[in-house]
């Protein structure tokens, strides 16, 4: 297979990885949205996938350039190493979704990425200190959502205290539609440019580019790719975000969505590749322990914590794995 060959394979799985990013991680967007009945599942699908769509009008390529060239060093990579990372990582996101766990696409390339990079190079292909901050927050992100949720809840609570709860359920249902458009519009920036971040590394590596400037195709292309995958759904990951972690009402889902879209806008602008997943579960089990400690289904969780724990050496494993047998098909 040529070396454009190969490009033309990776750009198509790039987009097929951010159509599962979108499908993978659409209950993110819309699961609270759902299980207050706000929206229809179908309508919630298509609001989201907007507003990802529009994140491309929004925000810069901050967490493209990160992923890109801030955490493995380019120079050391070819195709075949970007192709077994997006296997890795499809792999990954397809067993998780499988079995239901809500686990982070974004982590999941991330290590696939990683994975197939050191089975080329050796350790000395990451850039260490370009790790830092994604691994960092895989614990911070939900903890910032979980705090930034229980504030919100606490603050709106208290504004409406003297409110029929009628009045309130109404007020919340409405202003849902705009915290969940929010989560999206943050959720669309922050996934979408990390396979901005591969195709433009693919450019690179291949000598149709001279430095990492992200295109304005493929940032069309990678915005279109995800809302595309948002549309399709994923609904067995939808009922736990949105039912099986704590019960949620529109006043909660608010302030869950809010938190979650918050958190993740702000870590778009410093170009921190965070996980969606990660945030809007921390904003959930906020808004949930806001009640009472024990409205938290602490079990399935914990179930959680341990998939995102493991996602980034599972699919760094599968990267490098799929990377040497790449070699023996192509060699």
């Amino acid at each position: 297979m040529t070396s454009f060959s190969l490009l033309v394979v990776v750009i198509f799985l790039t987009l097929a990885f951010e159509f599962s990013n979108g499908w993978h991680d659409a209950a993110n967007s819309i699961a609270t949205v759902v299980s207050t009945r706000v929206l229809t599942p179908f309508r919630a699908v298509a609001w989201a996938a907007f507003w990802n769509f529009i994140a491309a009008f929004v925000f810069g390529t901050a967490v493209a350039s990160t992923i890109g060239k801030g955490m493995i060093h380019i120079e050391l990579i070819n195709q075949q190493v970007l192709l077994a990372g997006l296997l890795g990582a499809i792999s990954w996101n397809l067993i998780t979704l499988i079995l239901g766990l809500p686990t982070s696409s974004s982590h999941a390339l991330i290590g696939g990425y990683g994975g197939a990079a050191v089975a080329r190079s050796g350790f000395k292909a990451l850039i260490l200190a370009g790790w830092i901050k994604p691994v960092t927050f895989i614990f911070l992100s939900p903890v910032v959502g979980m705090i930034l949720a229980i504030i919100l809840t606490l603050i709106t609570s208290w504004i409406v205290r003297l409110q029929r709860p009628q009045k309130v359920d109404r007020w919340f249902r409405r202003l849902q539609l705009l915290s969940a458009a929010l989560f999206s519009l943050g959720h669309g920036t922050n996934d979408s440019q990390k396979g901005m971040g591969i195709i433009t590394t693919a450019l690179v590596a291949g000598g149709l580019l001279k430095s990492f400037v992200v295109p304005y195709w493929v940032i069309i292309c990678c915005h279109l790719a995800m809302g595309g995958g948002t549309m399709a759904g994923g609904w067995r990951i939808i009922k736990t975000m949105g039912q099986r972690i704590t019960k949620l009402v529109p006043f909660g889902g608010f302030a869950a969505e809010t938190a979650g879209g918050l958190t993740i806008v702000a870590n778009a602008v410093f170009g921190i590749p965070v996980s969606t997943t990660h945030t809007i579960t921390g904003a959930i089990v906020g808004v949930g322990a806001t009640r009472r400690l024990s409205a938290v289904r602490w079990g399935i969780t914990r179930r959680i914590v341990y998939a995102w724990v493991l996602t980034i050496p599972g699919a760094a494993l599968f990267g490098a794995i799929l990377f040497k047998a790449i070699l023996r098909l192509l060699n």
